[in-house]
């Protein structure tokens, strides 16, 4: 493997947080994402509304189980690198990690699939609010 893909131990730490903090991002908004679908429920009973909102319910449903999913496969890569400081906390900062492009490839395909949704719900909610 060469050098390119060997990163820092804090730059793997970093994403870590930042992905965190986006994801946890996300799942507030699916909140607030479902609380206009309330709202679009309430106010209609109309099959072709209540079809399109199903639909929404359920991507929201998907979207917080891969949240879920990539957040705690974060928290366990973080514990892998808790564990690997601990048994050796002198080398650890010079020890060169494999870079976690797959974690980082799934993160990505998440943003895009999240904001692809998000505009989505948007002309929905244009449309019938």
């Amino acid at each position: 493997m060469s050098k390119l893909n060997k990163v820092h131990i804090d730059d793997l730490h970093f994403d870590h947080k930042v992905w965190k903090r986006e994801l946890n991002f996300y799942k507030d908004e699916l909140m607030v994402f479902q609380n206009r679908l309330d709202e679009v429920a309430d106010r209609y009973t109309n099959k072709e509304v209540l079809k399109e909102l199903d639909h929404f319910q359920n991507q929201l449903l998907i979207e917080g189980n891969v949240i879920d999913e990539l957040l705690h496969d974060i928290n366990g890569h973080e514990h892998e690198l808790s564990e690997r400081a601990k048994d050796n906390p002198v080398a650890i900062h010079h020890e060169r990690f494999e870079d976690h492009t797959p974690m980082r490839d799934r993160v990505e395909t998440n943003r895009k699939l999240m904001h692809e949704m998000k505009t989505d719900f948007n002309g929905y909610l244009t449309k019938w609010m």
